[in-house]
């Protein structure tokens, strides 16, 4: 049998109702395990943002600029989406229509033999690629994150009605729905149909669970709603930590495996799956930090790359967002380090000047470095409680996106 006529994958609509069912008992047997932590919103503790909503309806200048940021973050999202992955499918390959599919963006066909397999160069895009899915995926996110973000904050009804359309459009309505797997993402055309790498493509979902987490906080979303995301979350972080995709991923020693280990922590902390939780933390603390950080806090595997720059402060966001979950569900993986002294504090210290001063950085870096969508200095600052990393992320230029205005958000409550 192909996994993809299995119930797990929703191919059968009587099939998928049972294992849904399922799912709900998985759940609630996940919920049992233990009390749930009424503290965290995800990134946000219940306090920080009981505080930012205060702040904002006594109208507190220093939230001013944010408050009006997120007005139109959120505006903007209304006139966007419903998405789906049905929507846009990739012409002249057979992958079934709830498919999430995308390919590799490094590789390109081969000058030398153009109909044979892809060859791969890292850090030049391929702009000929299916971006379809990745790019709805990427958008549908984001806009829930604005709109969680408004809902909550700003108490607009319309934000939550706009972002329950989205939430079922993708996640749970049976005719555009996403199946909760990655089989396809980041095929290599004349290699393979998809690729553990594929699940850097979701790294987005943490940006709208957060969104989906604060629009739960406001009340402005029902029972069915609520359980149907908890089952597609529940069936996709088994899919992430069983199947042998997913486990690649795990194991791939760079930005992957530390992305892979945040959205299990993401994922587990959404659907309160405590044994999940556990397997990032202990990921986190016996593979990630010293499998990948150098007694100097260098990372070799982003070092290698022709971006290596981007992908060392890529990683680090990651480090600090798995660190961040964890810190809010009563870990404290800031302060661990190795028998060897090795924690994410050096790899911390030795990328953040680089940061500040770009043209410093003597290893390769073939594509003009972006500063102003890192975050980790504000998650590692509030964490490590390191005024000097708070000092870097208040010089950052910033984007606009609700990613970085959310961040902004959370560093003003302190």
């Amino acid at each position: 049998m192909s996994p993809f006529d299995s119930p797990c994958f929703g191919l059968d609509e009587i099939r998928r109702r049972e294992f849904l069912a399922l799912a709900t008992l998985m759940v609630s047997a996940a919920r049992a395990r233990g009390e749930t932590n009424h503290n965290t919103l995800l990134l946000l503790s219940s306090d920080e943002a009981r505080s930012i909503q205060e702040a904002i309806r006594a109208k507190d200048q220093r939230f001013t600029g944010d408050v009006s940021e997120l007005r139109s973050l959120a505006d903007e999202a209304l006139d966007k989406g419903p998405w789906s992955v049905t929507f846009s499918r990739p012409k002249g390959i057979d992958v079934p229509p709830h498919e999430y599919y995308s390919e590799g963006p490094y590789w390109w066909p081969d000058p030398k033999n153009p109909n044979g397999p892809y060859i791969r160069k890292d850090g030049e895009r391929n702009p000929g690629r299916f971006d379809g899915n990745h790019h709805d995926i990427g958008a549908m996110s984001s806009s829930l994150l604005s709109l969680g973000l408004g809902a909550y904050f700003l108490g607009d009804d319309r934000y939550a009605a706009h972002a329950r359309k989205i939430l079922s459009t993708w996640f749970l309505d049976s005719a555009t729905r996403m199946n909760p797997n990655l089989e396809y993402g980041q095929a290599v055309r004349g290699i393979n149909t998809g690729r553990g790498t594929g699940l850097i493509d979701t790294v987005s979902l943490i940006h709208a669970t957060q969104g989906i987490m604060l629009l739960e906080q406001a009340g402005k979303l029902d029972d069915p709603l609520k359980t149907g995301l908890r089952q597609w979350f529940s069936e996709f972080l088994h899919w992430m930590t069983t199947s042998e995709k997913g486990l690649d991923e795990k194991k791939s020693g760079n930005n992957h495996a530390t992305w892979w280990t945040a959205q299990v922590a993401a994922y587990a902390t959404f659907v309160n799956d405590t044994v999940a939780q556990k397997t990032a933390w202990n990921h986190y603390r016996t593979v990630l930090v010293p499998g990948q950080i150098q007694p100097d806090g260098s990372c070799p595997r982003e070092e290698g790359r022709t971006q290596s720059l981007s992908y060392s402060t890529f990683n680090l966001d990651a480090f600090s967002v798995l660190c961040r979950i964890a810190e809010l569900n009563g870990v404290d993986l800031w302060k661990f380090h190795t028998p060897q002294g090795i924690g994410v504090d050096r790899a911390l210290a030795y990328v953040t000047p680089y940061v500040e001063r770009p043209d410093t950085w003597k290893k390769q870096q073939v594509s003009s470095f972006a500063k102003n969508g890192i975050i980790f200095p504000a998650w590692a600052g509030l964490g490590l409680g390191s005024a000097d990393l708070m000092r870097v992320y208040r010089t950052l230029p910033r984007s606009k996106s609700p990613w970085v205005l959310f961040a902004d958000l959370t560093v003003l409550a302190h």
